[in-house]
């Protein structure tokens, strides 16, 4: 079977124990939806959200914005989890907004470009870097080291062309480009393997605007000394809590595990 949407996955955001977000809401548990979903370009980060019609972004300092408009994520990478977890893991669980099956995701390349359905055009900017709230959520000591170890991130998306998806909607690989920046590379650049920092603008422009405004910084004599960042790629200045090094030592009791088949908790 070609590549394709296993779901297309919303949230709203609600109060969890733990998180970034000063207000104390997070929008990370999202669930399949039926019917067609619109996709647009949400607008700058900062005020704009998710790129999904109903789909709410609670953190908008680190979340959302045109850059960060769709979160992709795979199925076979979640059952890779799910069988290291030793617990089930529904569609939409790691927060992200396309469940897909039979595209490596990681292996994605920066300005790679889906058709996804008959009119939405997506292009990929960067991949996810794991946060303290992402881990609380799924009630895993030591998951942000442990995530960015798998190097299995997923991608996130800009809108070229607006349109409607749903599940089971095809997913078609457009454009390619010949740079070797994949998602999966820009990720380990960023998560402990700087050596490969220099090769990050090669993708140009087609980064995440601010991964690519680091990687401009990262090219230069002067801030060639930098080789421990570990931010969010939308944040530069990103609070030191968001990385498994800095998290609270107060965090000693893990949030409940995720129930994947069960009701949601009390996180949007």
């Amino acid at each position: 079977m070609p590549p394709h949407l296993l779901s297309v996955n919303t949230g709203r955001a609600a109060p969890v124990a733990r998180t970034d977000n000063p207000g104390g809401l997070t929008g990370i548990d999202k669930r399949p939806t039926e019917g067609g979903i619109a996709v647009d370009a949400p607008g700058p980060k900062g005020t704009g959200g998710s790129g999904l019609a109903g789909d709410s972004v609670a953190d908008l300092r680190h979340h959302g914005g045109d850059d960060q408009a769709v979160y992709a994520y795979a199925r076979e990478d979640l059952d890779h989890w799910s069988e290291e977890l030793g617990q089930p893991l529904h569609n939409g669980v790691f927060g992200e907004n396309l469940t897909t099956e039979g595209i490596d995701v990681n292996d994605v390349k920066i300005g790679e470009r889906w058709r996804v359905g008959d009119t939405l055009l997506l292009e990929a900017t960067s991949p996810r870097i794991p946060c303290s709230t992402f881990a609380d959520w799924l009630g895993q000591r030591g998951w942000v080291r442990r995530f960015a170890g798998a190097a299995l991130p997923g991608a996130y998306f800009r809108v070229l062309r607006p349109g409607t998806i749903r599940a089971g909607d095809r997913i078609e690989v457009v454009h390619r480009p010949a740079h070797d920046v994949s998602v999966a590379l820009a990720f380990r650049a960023q998560l402990g393997e700087p050596a490969l920092r220099p090769r990050l603008l090669a993708a140009g422009t087609a980064l995440h605007t601010e991964l690519y405004r680091k990687a401009v910084a990262w090219a230069e004599p002067a801030t060639a000394t930098d080789t421990t960042d570990r931010t969010d790629p939308a944040d530069p200045a990103e609070p030191a809590e968001k990385t498994e090094s800095a998290e609270p030592a107060e965090k000693t009791e893990p949030a409940e595990p995720v129930a994947a088949t069960g009701a949601a908790k009390s996180i949007g």
